[in-house]
């Protein structure tokens, strides 16, 4: 999801810098939250695991050119489902940060775009699960129709945003809506991957079910 340098250009890029700084603010408080039950430590290594699982995404699997957007298999439900909200958004912001630094320096100029439209999407998956999930229920036991919730969030948000900054910043017109279309149609490949790749990560997670040493997310392998 990866948006084209110049989508939005410097004049409005405001915008996104006010959003992505609501995200890392927003992560930061869930950071905070989860240092309450979680030792610093375990959450810098579960942070540190999540970015250079984002990166490694961004990098290995595949990816291509869709419209205004590269898609991607971000697995951000997975990175959710096994590691935490808080440990997930950091991995995101930063994974995007240092294949930017490392990689792909002309896309730092929108990581303020890019950021937002991979945190936002999380949050909102994040309070569905605590709605739709019974607090009796540990993450391994889920069924497909809750994970394919839960990716349907996460990834028809991506597209959501995608589309809207694509409209911010070049205008609402036929060309914009085509590019946005063709972005939408490839992306739900993803929609169709993502939840099974997030049942075989759980089913992986199940069977080292007490031989994790804490480094997964608790609600994984516990009831809330």
């Amino acid at each position: 999801m990866h948006i084209e340098p110049g989508v939005v250009d410097a004049a409005k890029m405001g915008l996104a810098v006010a959003t992505a700084a609501g995200a890392i603010g927003y992560t930061a408080k869930l950071g905070w939250d989860e240092l309450r039950s979680t030792r610093a430590a375990t959450l810098v290594l579960r942070a540190g695991a999540a970015t250079i699982g984002t990166f490694a995404f961004f990098e290995i699997l595949p990816h291509f050119q869709a419209g205004v957007s590269e898609v991607h298999f971000i697995l951000g439900t997975t990175l959710f489902l096994l590691l935490g909200a808080a440990p997930a958004a950091i991995g995101l912001m930063l994974g995007l940060l240092l294949q930017g630094i490392t990689l792909a320096p002309t896309d730092l100029p929108m990581f303020f775009v890019n950021t937002t439209t991979l945190l936002v999407p999380l949050f909102a998956m994040t309070a569905l699960a605590r709605r739709v999930i019974p607090a009796d229920t540990a993450y391994v036991d889920l069924r497909y129709t809750d994970v394919l919730k839960l990716s349907a969030t996460y990834q028809g948000g991506v597209v959501a945003w995608v589309a809207f900054w694509v409209f911010y910043g070049q205008g609402i017109g036929a060309e914009s809506a085509a590019s946005v279309a063709t972005f939408a149609a490839a992306y739900s490949v993803v929609l169709l991957v993502e939840p099974t790749a997030d049942l075989a990560a759980l089913a992986g997670a199940k069977a080292l079910r007490g031989r994790t040493g804490g480094f997964l997310s608790p609600r994984l392998h516990t009831a809330a």
